[in-house]
């Protein structure tokens, strides 16, 4: 099943709406949805590698804004929505825990979270509960999803079709590797904190 992912956004990449779904993708992740933009966006930077800091510009920006509406689910609509997310995704214990050590580090969980697999989305809401002055989260989730997104541009550019060839070598390996890293941020949230 995820070659086949992997073979579908390969091919993905090579259509004009490609941009369009890895914004999508970008905006939803950082507000409600748990699979990663990295899913779009390395397969793209691979099919395109002159286009690489462009799909890691879409993909910042998109997830930016995404931020901020799970920013804003958090401030507002938290009771509505937000609990309805955190419910959904298991992650109640986990909230609590950031939630209340987060007034103290919030830019900085904002752009660990931004950087690492964590679910940003987590972090994007508590930012919002724990009314985060709106301008110091945009900043820190600039720089920690523009970090993430332009190192795996950056890697695909430098590259190019070796770390494909790796990649199609190794794909089992890595998927798996993916996932766990995937879960494993799921995990640190909820156990852990």
């Amino acid at each position: 099943m995820l070659r086949r992912l992997y073979d579908w956004t390969l091919n993905l990449a090579e259509k004009p709406a490609a941009k369009a779904w890895l914004a999508f993708i970008s905006f939803l992740e950082s507000s409600i949805f748990p699979i990663p933009p990295d899913v779009m966006l390395m397969p793209m930077c691979m099919a395109k590698r002159e286009k690489s800091f462009l799909y890691a510009a879409i993909a910042t920006g998109s997830s930016i804004i995404g931020g901020i509406v799970g920013y804003a689910i958090g401030a507002f609509f938290f009771l509505t929505i937000g609990q309805a997310i955190i419910e959904f995704y298991g992650l109640q214990s986990a909230f609590d825990v950031t939630r209340d050590r987060f007034n103290d580090q919030g830019v900085w969980w904002v752009m660990i979270a931004g950087f690492t697999p964590l679910p940003f989305k987590v972090i994007t809401i508590v930012s919002g509960v724990t009314t985060m002055p709106l301008i110091p989260f945009i900043i820190a989730s600039i720089i920690g999803r523009a970090g993430r997104f332009f190192l795996v541009a950056a890697l695909f550019w430098w590259f190019g079709a070796p770390i494909k060839n790796f990649i199609e070598k190794w794909f089992n390996i890595l998927a798996i590797s993916f996932v766990i890293l995937l879960v494993g941020g799921f995990v640190v949230l909820k156990y852990l904190l």
